[in-house]
């Protein structure tokens, strides 16, 4: 007979509530081989605990022994490291210094030489124009003398001469050249001050160059002294780690001892 829903029965049951359930036995595999026995002296067993301690107390000791060089080593090198960089930093700010001073001295020497070229250069347009000056007075006098003396031929000879030429010769090129030469003096005057100038510049410009290199070589003598005073002081620092480590080289074959006599 065919049903939507199966026949359901309700069965229950209970157990004692102080009986409780047995262990389940272990597992015991069956035995493949065959028993066998035998028996030593308990003076011949290896006692563990015994054996093992002054193996184990020297691997303790150099163990301890190793690291502590290796926290000392890693100190020393980062003190090394340490003192390396302030060392750069120094070595830096000197060479900066070093640089801006040789730009300094390079800059005045280049100042120098261009005012030397200059001097030279006025000396020398001062000398043409004294040149000039001079040229133009001896064609001054040679010329008039020359005009006076064709003049005075063509007098002698009965010509008229040229009211307008006589006029120059005589007034306006005498007045021209007084100018002229009143010109130059003012003009030599100027150079005279001028060159007075230059002289106290130059001067002022030695002393102050002399001050500077007094300056310079002071720093150089502190710089100097500062880098022997902290080569000093590396050397007492090398000698003193040194020191130290022949001391703790010294107390290592002291410990390798006592692990002998434990062993």
């Amino acid at each position: 007979e065919l049903t939507d829903r199966p026949i359901e029965v309700d069965a229950d049951t209970q157990t004692e509530a102080f009986l409780d359930r047995p262990p389940s036995p272990l597992f015991v595999p069956a035995k493949s081989g065959v028993d066998k026995g035998t028996q030593i002296d308990t003076d011949q067993v290896f006692n563990f605990d015994a054996e093992v301690k002054p193996i184990l107390e020297v691997l303790v000791g150099k163990t301890l022994q190793v690291s502590m060089l290796e926290v000392m080593e890693e100190e020393e090198l980062a003190a090394i490291r340490k003192r390396q960089d302030e060392f750069e930093q120094m070595r830096n700010a000197e060479l900066m210094e070093v640089q801006r001073l040789e730009a300094e001295a390079t800059r005045r020497f280049a100042e120098k030489q261009r005012r030397i070229k200059q001097e030279k250069e006025r000396t020398r347009l001062q000398q043409e124009l004294k040149e000039k000056v001079a040229a133009r007075s001896f064609a001054k006098s040679y010329l008039s003398e020359l005009h006076s003396n064709v003049f005075d031929a063509l007098e002698e000879t009965g010509h008229f001469y040229d009211p307008v030429r006589k006029e120059v010769s005589d007034d306006f090129l005498p007045w021209l050249m007084d100018s002229v030469v009143t010109e130059v003096d003012s003009v030599q005057t100027a150079h005279a001050l001028a060159d007075d100038l230059l002289t106290v510049a130059l001067q002022k410009a030695i002393e102050l160059q002399a001050a500077e290199t007094a300056i310079y070589e002071a720093e150089q003598a502190r710089v100097a002294a500062e880098k022997k005073r902290l080569e000093e002081e590396e050397a007492e620092r090398v000698a003193l780690e040194a020191a130290a480590l022949e001391a703790a080289g010294g107390d290592e074959p002291v410990e390798g001892a006592d692990g002998g006599d434990d062993a």
